[in-house]
């Protein structure tokens, strides 16, 4: 892996842990402070962080330029998929299982968060990376410093 991939791998890392941070604090303030079930609060807090990571990984982390509507369609068909059986799966582990609840809230984010970043690169900003304006600020700054050492 390069080292430009390493940065955009650290990147991803650092906006899912602020997105896992509001999940978590989401899930266990509708936890322990609503009447509401495990299984909804950990799809509220879900949802909450999804939109969050979304917005930040577009921008920073694939820097990317493509259409807004497209590229939330493609992570909402991901999320089509990985919701209900993520929540299905809390619900179980939770419910039937006796698992504590924290501990499953913590393996489905693990989870979210590998199957998350593959679905992005390799689906969603395939096409896209490094095309938004930050990232053509950066490679004209590169080339023009390039110019200049010669």
């Amino acid at each position: 892996m390069n080292k430009k991939e390493w940065i955009r791998t650290l990147k991803f890392v650092g906006f899912s842990i602020s997105a896992g941070v509001i999940e978590i604090v989401t899930f266990t303030l509708l936890n322990e402070f609503t009447p509401l079930p495990e299984w909804l609060c950990y799809l509220i807090g879900l949802v909450l962080s999804v939109l969050w990571n979304f917005t930040f990984n577009r921008k920073f982390t694939f820097q990317s330029a493509n259409n807004v509507p497209v590229a939330m369609a493609k992570v909402f068909a991901y999320y089509c998929v990985f919701t209900p059986l993520s929540t299905l799966l809390e619900h179980y582990l939770v419910r039937t299982a006796g698992w504590n609840e924290y501990v499953v809230t913590a393996i489905n984010m693990i989870i979210n968060f590998v199957t998350e970043f593959l679905f992005d690169r390799f689906v969603v900003f395939r096409d896209s990376i490094d095309t938004n304006d930050i990232a053509r600020r950066k490679a004209e700054a590169e080339q023009s410093e390039i110019l200049q050492k010669q």
